[in-house]
């Protein structure tokens, strides 16, 4: 069974605002760097570790193509790695790398750029999900209460409208898999509706396919804020101690 990796690796970053190069210019997140190497390589190191995953699609701005390109130069697995346009959301940029992914692959696995701690045991298990049932993902179950809420005028921001039970509430994370046929039709539907989703599991639900959920992990973060490059670093740290997952 073949199966490709898409890396959407085009945001801005506009909420990590803590991050500066030697330069002093703000980087997108996904290059900052942890111990001298930019996040985007951690991720695609770990994900290369692999065996299943025949080769990654990372999808880029132009302008951080030659910072991408250098990052992957002394890699052993560059040549596994194809650039792609990036695009003005998610959503296009994942479209952009799957026109390069061939009719011969099986599944498509989607990961977020700035999740640079995935465990290879956890991808292995959602591929194997995504074979048996079409689509799948990993998740963390709610450990907060969950509100609904709507906006509220005056002076308050929102109101809540309902308390949703936390056994029915799952938190995302990436890898998400797919049978490739049906991530293509998923994102033609959602382009076609006008709709844009916040990833990919929520385009393939608008086909009323069923989504596997398997566990994540509590280290599988995402490195969106300047708070979260400390936790980054506390992981990075315990795994370089053979403590961590």
């Amino acid at each position: 069974m073949k199966v490709a990796g898409i890396i959407p690796a085009a945001g801005l970053g506009v909420r990590m605002a803590g991050g500066r190069s030697a330069q002093g210019v703000t980087p997108p997140k996904q290059l900052l760097e942890l111990e001298g190497v930019p996040i985007l390589i951690w991720t695609l190191r770990r994900l290369a570790s692999c065996p299943r995953l025949d080769r990654f699609i990372v999808a880029v701005r132009e302008s951080d193509r030659p910072a991408v390109e250098s990052g992957l130069a002394q890699e052993d697995f560059r040549d596994r790695v194809v650039l792609a346009e990036g695009g003005e959301t998610r959503q296009d940029s994942v479209a952009h790398a799957l026109a390069l992914v061939g009719t011969d692959t099986d599944l498509v696995l989607v990961h977020d750029a700035v999740r640079p701690f995935i465990a290879p045991d956890l991808v292995e298990k959602v591929i194997g999900a995504a074979a048996e049932t079409g689509a799948a993902i990993l998740g963390l179950p709610a450990t907060d209460t969950v509100k609904q809420v709507e906006p509220a005028g005056g002076e308050h921001a929102s109101r809540i409208t309902t308390t949703i039970p936390r056994d029915k509430i799952v938190l995302a994370q990436t890898p998400q898999v797919f049978r490739t046929e049906l991530l293509r039709q998923a994102i033609e539907r959602a382009t076609a509706d006008g709709f844009h989703g916040s990833d990919e599991a929520v385009l393939v639900e608008r086909l009323g396919q069923t989504v596997t959920v398997i566990l994540g992990s509590e280290q599988n973060i995402k490195i969106t804020r300047p708070g979260d490059l400390d936790r980054a670093r506390y992981i990075m740290s315990k795994q370089n101690d053979g403590m961590g997952a």
